[in-house]
């Protein structure tokens, strides 16, 4: 008999090894799927207009029955496809896509998982001029089903500047020396010599250290969220700072950055309390957690503040960067 006797015009029914019967070592797995898949995706800016941006994104689903070999991990693809290739970036569509996770391997899965990691691109105006520029946010999404129950949270990266406050204090002590120094025998001191001494290298002898730092902001939307509020969650975080990193700039924007700095001196623990005070009164926000790093220009490692809302069963003050709770 030849190898296609018996199949209708040379089709045969393909082998499917995920539904033979599991012969190996038989328990429960947490999660099983993909990791690392691209897909452009859209999401809105705050003039609601739609932005396409590439996603890195995690797709899951549990797998309860001990006897069965595994999933189908090409439904939870074409899902992804299906949803995310042509819908906008909502909690409602996030929703849908965990919930045909679930739905697509209802007899051996009861939880779904999914996870969007992307840049958010948004013309940002520059601190004094009329320029303006594109700055790029890491965001990520992270929605799961268990239990029937869906729960959506938004991580938001925002860069920051932050000058140190004893490294000013040191600054001030060395300038007032100098100045001591030139008009300490002069009595009664010209305010004109001073003024263009003070414009000179000698009269500013030393500066605060400063260094570009970020702010990493997850938060818990509460129920009835219709979009992502990742522009104005960027905006709480740089209002709460004052010194974001700028695109466009002039010299007036350059010297206002430096006025900035100077107006809000901050270690860490500083920064990720001023951030905690402005998310704390956001009542669109259940739950929120908080992670700055300066990344010290005087020290060769980071600084760090972790800070969470405190809610009863919330996030835990959990260290690591994006913490997964």
């Amino acid at each position: 008999m030849s190898a296609n006797e018996g199949c209708q015009d040379n089709q045969c029914a393909m082998p499917d090894i995920a539904n033979e019967p599991h012969s190996g070592p038989n328990s429960p797995l947490s999660w099983v799927g993909m990791s690392e898949i691209e897909l452009p995706i859209f999401v809105l800016n705050a003039k609601k207009e739609k932005i396409q941006s590439l996603a890195k994104v995690q797709a899951y689903v549990n797998l309860v029955d001990p006897n069965s070999k595994g999933i189908h991990m090409s439904r939870l693809y074409l899902i992804l496809d299906e949803k995310l290739g042509s819908g906008v970036l909502t909690p409602q569509l996030l929703a849908e896509v965990v919930g045909e996770f679930a739905e697509s391997h209802k007899d051996i899965s009861t939880n779904a998982y999914l996870e969007c990691r992307l840049g958010y691109f948004e013309k940002r105006g520059s601190l004094l001029s009329d320029n303006v520029g594109w700055k790029n946010y890491n965001i990520r999404t992270i929605t799961s089903y268990r239990d029937g129950k869906i729960e959506t949270d938004l991580t938001v990266e925002v860069p920051y500047s932050s000058t140190c406050p004893c490294s000013a204090a040191l600054a001030r002590q060395l300038i007032q020396k100098g100045f001591k120094e030139k008009f300490g025998e002069a009595g009664q001191v010209d305010l004109s010599n001073v003024h263009d001494w003070l414009g000179t290298v000698e009269g500013i002898r030393a500066t605060p250290h400063s260094q570009r730092s970020i702010a990493q902001v997850r938060v818990k939307l509460i129920d009835g969220v219709e979009e992502l509020p990742i522009s104005a969650l960027i905006d709480e975080v740089e209002e709460a700072l004052q010194t974001p990193v700028q695109a466009a700039v002039k010299r007036e924007d350059e010297q206002e950055f430096a006025r900035l700095n100077a107006a809000n001196l901050m270690f860490c623990e500083d920064a990720a309390r001023r951030i905690y005070a402005k998310l704390n009164v956001d009542a669109s926000l259940q739950d929120f957690w908080i992670r700055v790093n300066h990344m010290e220009s005087l020290h060769p490692h980071d600084a760090v503040a972790v800070a969470v809302k405190g809610v009863d069963g919330g996030y835990r003050d959990d260290p690591r960067e994006f913490p997964s709770n």
